[in-house]
């Protein structure tokens, strides 16, 4: 059976936002049995040699399926909608498309929003980080403008295709664990109700429920 390697105990401020949980819904959506292997963050699980050879940049989250080892999330939901054909289209042209939008949440919109989390995180009070600032929330705005211009013009209910795939998982959960800021999201109303249609779907809804009651902060 299919082992997901994911956090048993996590820090605080990453609680609830951690990529573990795009399996974890990607899992849920299709219905398909799997067993939970928790790692203690905290407590270093993820820094041994056991669990690098799943993992190399010890991350989660990694998965065991009958052997076959697999690391980074994206690729994960996408191992899995090919294994199941669930949530990826059947055609050559459609999975084009979900694999398009795939790297797109990842290679496009999700270091800026990244990068201005860090920055928030690390920069001092002295103003110093100013001109870096201005420069990561313009990049931001590109991105998100670009992706609101998408929608808003195609009309679109869903990022890759007509109907929900896992392209949809990693965009949706980009634009909720990388966004700190309300505010910024706040100015692209395509984008606000794409990311509310995402999180409304039961398997989400049980998703982060089962993950709340589980996942300790440490």
């Amino acid at each position: 059976m299919l082992k997901l390697h994911t956090f048993s105990k996590v820090n605080a401020i990453a609680r609830g936002h951690t990529r573990d949980l795009r399996v974890l819904w990607a899992l849920e959506e299709m219905q398909l049995p799997f067993q939970l292997a928790g790692m203690d963050h905290p407590a270093h699980d993820l820094n041994t040699e056991v669990y690098r050879r799943l993992s190399p940049f010890e991350q989660i989250p990694a998965i065991d399926d009958d052997g076959l080892v697999l690391s980074e999330s994206a690729a994960i939901v996408l191992y899995l909608a090919k294994k199941c054909g669930r949530l990826i289209p059947a055609d050559g042209a459609g999975e084009a498309q979900v694999l398009r939008w795939c790297f797109a949440a990842m290679n496009t919109v999700e270091p800026p929003l990244l990068g201005l989390m860090v920055l928030d995180w690390t920069s001092s009070s002295d103003g110093s980080c100013a001109r870096h600032r201005e420069f990561m929330v313009g990049w931001v705005n590109r991105m998100l403008g670009n992706l609101e211009r998408w929608f808003a013009a195609g009309h679109r209910d869903y990022v890759a295709t007509p109907d929900f795939t896992v392209a949809d998982i990693l965009m949706a959960h980009v634009l909720t664990s990388g966004v700190k800021d309300e505010k910024l999201l706040a100015r692209y109303p395509a984008l606000v109700a794409y990311r509310s249609r995402c999180l409304a779907r039961p398997a989400w809804q049980r998703t982060i429920q089962a993950y709340g009651a589980r996942v300790e902060a440490g």
